[in-house]
């Protein structure tokens, strides 16, 4: 009987040794919807609960992420979601004062969520659609890493033991999934690279199944192509990374 309770006791602390690096959260949701001459806002983003570091550091760049998305006066310091919720209520409010006679529709829908997780590396997607007039709104996604043993955002180079060989397979990919030769222009069919050199997309993010990288619309084509997204499994990118997938 003590032996077996022995090995129930070590299951449980192997398990709790296992466990101990994961961050936990919750989800709050934060709407803003509440009279009839208002902005549609709507929040959905997790709130690591602040027991280390890298709890610390993902809501405060979820936060800088919400500002920088919602706030429309730059003379005004904005240091928190509600004074950026603000800032949008206020700058639609004081159009919709100059133009009482037109119909003005406002919205701000951001939501979040953890798509990947391990002992070194999470990942956090964030899903923004702004509208403030005009034949459409803007859509995006932003993926944040973070640096659980350091406790940090990561930079997208420090990804990449080897950045220059990561871009020529990424290149590759990416001719391969829109019907481009090798040797052709990479804006020959459109695109809008910079000096007509391919370059990585700024938004870089694991998952479960391996790496996806994503051009917002607008970055390197037209609105009317949406994002484009590209998708690489982790035996493909093993070798470049200088973090471990398990």
């Amino acid at each position: 009987m003590k032996i077996l309770l022995s090995i129930f006791l070590f299951a449980i602390l192997l398990f709790s040794c296992k466990n101990d690096n994961k961050i936990t959260f919750s989800e709050p949701i934060i709407e803003e919807n509440k009279c009839t001459n208002c902005p549609v806002i709507e929040i959905n983003i997790p709130n690591a609960l602040p027991t280390s570091k890298t709890a610390r550091t993902i809501n405060t760049a979820l936060k800088e992420e919400l500002i920088l998305l919602l706030t429309f006066d730059d003379e005004k310091e904005v240091s928190s979601i509600e004074t950026a919720i603000a800032s949008f209520k206020n700058a639609f409010l004081e159009l919709k004062e100059m133009h009482i006679n037109e119909a003005i529709e406002w919205e701000a829908i951001i939501n979040g969520e953890v798509i990947y997780e391990n002992k070194y590396v999470i990942t956090i997607l964030l899903n923004s659609y702004i509208f403030t007039g005009g034949a459409h709104g803007y859509s995006s996604i932003t993926y944040l890493n973070f640096n659980k043993d350091k406790g940090v955002e990561f930079e997208n180079w420090e990804l990449f033991k080897d950045k220059e060989g990561f871009t020529k397979l990424v290149e590759a990919k990416f001719r391969a999934q829109e019907n481009m030769k090798e040797k052709t222009p990479i804006n020959a069919t459109g695109f809008m690279f910079e000096d007509n050199v391919f370059v990585l997309p700024e938004n870089i993010g694991f998952t479960e199944e391996g790496m996806q990288l994503r051009y917002n619309p607008y970055e390197v084509a037209s609105y009317a192509d949406g994002s484009i997204l590209i998708n690489l499994s982790y035996s493909e990118i093993e070798k470049y990374l200088t973090i471990k997938i398990e």
